[in-house]
């Protein structure tokens, strides 16, 4: 029954094109078909766009990817590795990763090996996620040669693969996984000629018109509220300005404008979502390592003569960043102290499947260097660690009953969910207030109302969390960075030291226990670093916490 539940409190967000697709794939397969012999529409210049993938192989044997080693020796789909790394595999990034342009002979390895240990149609290789991001490295190797150089038996697989990616676009899914299935298709259209290419490219297209529109909101930020996903789009824009570039496709001329626009203004989300180190905050699915760093899309931006400067300022008080749309707040002091503020919705209603149960929750950098931060993400797919990861525990928010204040579920499933109410960002006395409640524990027999204020000072912080309504317990949680030392003072006062030496003291009132315990850090997928949570166990209704530096 309580599966039935889950199930029924899914299903209820989901739009009906996602469900008729859900059914249509189970019953209708992608076929082979017999295709013209592909055509070459000769429009596209060598590409020369940026990379930020590192390789992962040096021999198209042995490669690495998760923090994990593995071969060919049984094959494309060795089911004793992960899906995702299989994943990994099948994309083919080192076509385009990092000095690729030196390692030709390595490609046509890759390309020559993928296409003899992958029949049509069979495998992990020829699901559509798997398919868009192939298609687009081969596009940008490929484009490489002189026609006379391609074998025909390159040219017949893309376009099998991309006939194969046409018959199966992800409208189940949606999200970031039609726009890559978009992006790929018109990646494909602007390489192959002929009845195809065209088919291709203008499905493409406007596929890519309705998904920009929807998924960049109107601060900037990508409507699943990843950073990490948001940053992987954003290099999707600029390969896609890239494409034109060097493609020159009048249907691509014109929509450079708004693409541009996205982009700088997706930049300017992503510049209040990083800490002081550059990398991005972990709010929902985000870790570092698997998309493009801030400074890395500001690279790709100069190359493509996006203005992509940002206008620095040095605040003597601290300052704030509302960016409602997609509802996080940055409040700043200076370059050094940094507060990233989780308001949010959890993502689409019609699909939170990168969404964490973290709704109040929030990371700190002072001194240029994280103090507070989430647990992030080291796994996808389904198990304990990954039910762990996205739950409410693992975030620096408060767990009402050991529950969390979204049902995730399954990996990628979210059913009943946590929304944000009553947000206030004022400034009054010389101390900014942000505050705001969510509503993720009305569902519990005791109705409680979760409602957390954050107060900003000249030499400190205070976070005050209240709570209404009936429940056995309740715990506050801060996971500190692992170059974070720990030292309890007393029964109410912690001492952090940070690695340059700065002395932070952490203290709370209306907390029955105030403790540190062992916890761990997940920075990369498949990477656990041992670090120090703080635990405040509430005695009441109210828990004052206190950051002085």
């Amino acid at each position: 029954m309580p599966l039935l539940k889950l199930l029924i409190h899914t299903l209820r967000y989901l739009k009906l094109k996602q469900l008729f697709y859900q059914i249509f794939y189970r019953v209708r397969k992608p076929r082979l078909k017999k295709l013209p012999e592909p055509e070459l529409r000769g429009a596209m210049t060598a590409w020369v766009g940026a990379s930020f993938l590192q390789p992962a192989t040096k021999n198209g044997k042995t490669f690495a990817f998760l923090s994990e080693i593995g071969d060919l020796s049984r094959g494309w789909n060795d089911p004793s590795y992960s899906k995702l790394w299989l994943y990994n595999l099948h994309y083919q990034d080192d076509l385009n990763a990092i000095g690729a342009e030196n390692r030709q002979a390595l490609g046509r390895q890759l390309i020559e090996d993928w296409i003899l240990g992958n029949s049509p149609l069979n495998g992990n290789g020829w699901e559509p996620y798997c398919l868009s991001l192939r298609i687009v490295n081969w596009v940008k190797w490929l484009s490489r040669f002189q026609s006379s150089e391609i074998h025909s038996a390159w040219l017949r697989s893309l376009a099998c693969q991309a006939d194969a990616l046409e018959q199966q676009l992800e409208f189940h899914i949606l999200a970031n996984h039609l726009f890559s299935n978009a992006k790929a298709l018109v990646f494909a259209g602007s390489y192959l000629g002929g009845q195809q290419g065209n088919t291709l490219l203008f499905k493409g297209l406007r596929l890519l018109d309705e998904e920009v529109a929807e998924q960049f909101l109107t601060d900037g930020g990508h409507f699943e509220r990843s950073p990490m996903y948001h940053a992987i789009l954003l290099w999707d824009m600029c390969d896609l300005l890239q494409l034109q570039r060097q493609a020159g496709l009048p249907c691509l001329n014109e929509r450079v404008d708004q693409w541009q626009t996205v982009m700088m203004h997706g930049l300017n989300w992503l510049r209040k979502m990083v800490h002081p180190d550059g990398d991005i905050a972990f709010f929902n699915d985000s870790t570092i390592g698997n998309a493009p760093t801030l400074k890395q899309l500001e690279s790709y931006c100069l190359k493509l003569d996006i203005n992509a400067y940002e206008v620095k300022s040095e605040n003597l008080n601290w300052s704030v960043t509302q960016m409602k749309a997609s509802g996080y707040i940055t409040v700043d002091k200076s370059d050094n102290h940094r507060a990233l503020l989780d308001v949010a919705e959890v993502g689409p209603e019609y699909q939170p499947g990168h969404a964490h149960a973290d709704t109040l929750s929030f990371e700190l950098s002072l001194f240029g260097q994280r103090l507070f931060v989430n647990s992030g993400t080291s796994q996808y797919g389904t198990g304990p660690m990954r039910e762990y990861q996205r739950g409410t525990r693992a975030h620096n928010t408060v767990e009402v009953d050991d529950e969390s204040s979204s049902e995730i579920w399954a990996g990628f499933r979210v059913a009943r969910r946590a929304y944000p109410r009553d947000i206030s960002v004022n400034l009054q006395d010389d101390i900014l207030r942000v505050s705001a409640a969510h509503d993720g524990y009305l569902r519990l027999p005791g109705k409680v109302l979760v409602k957390r204020t954050w107060m900003f000072d000249s030499c400190g912080i205070r976070v005050v969390d209240e709570l209404s309504g009936d429940y056995s317990h309740a715990i506050s949680r801060l996971y500190c960075h692992p170059t974070i030392r720990l030292n309890q003072l007393s029964e109410n006062e912690i001492l952090l030291v940070l690695p340059q030496g700065q002395e932070v003291r952490f203290s709370a009132d209306g907390a029955s226990i105030l403790r540190v315990v062992e916890s761990s850090w997940h920075p990369g997928f498949g990477l656990s670093t041992p670090n120090r949570c703080i635990e405040a166990v509430l005695s009441g209704s109210k828990l004052e916490s206190r950051i002085d530096y």
